[in-house]
């Protein structure tokens, strides 16, 4: 009977340390914001951090990436066509 009770114990001590484990994860990541969420978005004013996209122009891809540290002390504005190149 001593050693059932001191299995359940040890059982009921795991299921404890489980259960705050799980809570203090959920803590970290209800403190810890998302990437890309508007709590890890730059500041007015801020420099945007440097990022490289596929380039395209009327005729087709470009061969090379554009980044935006190609464009460091000049005006840069990001227009995106979403239905472009398709047939919706």
């Amino acid at each position: 009977m001593v050693a059932l009770h001191k299995r359940l114990s040890a059982l009921q001590l795991a299921a404890v340390m489980l259960a705050v484990t799980a809570a203090t994860a959920s803590v970290a990541s209800a403190q810890t914001p998302a990437p890309g969420s508007a709590a890890t978005a730059p500041n007015v004013g801020d420099m945007a951090p440097d990022f490289s996209l596929p380039g395209a122009t009327r005729f087709g891809l470009l061969k090379d990436p554009v980044k935006l540290s190609d464009f460091r002390g000049q005006t840069v504005v990001l227009a995106f066509f979403p239905k472009a190149r398709t047939k919706g």
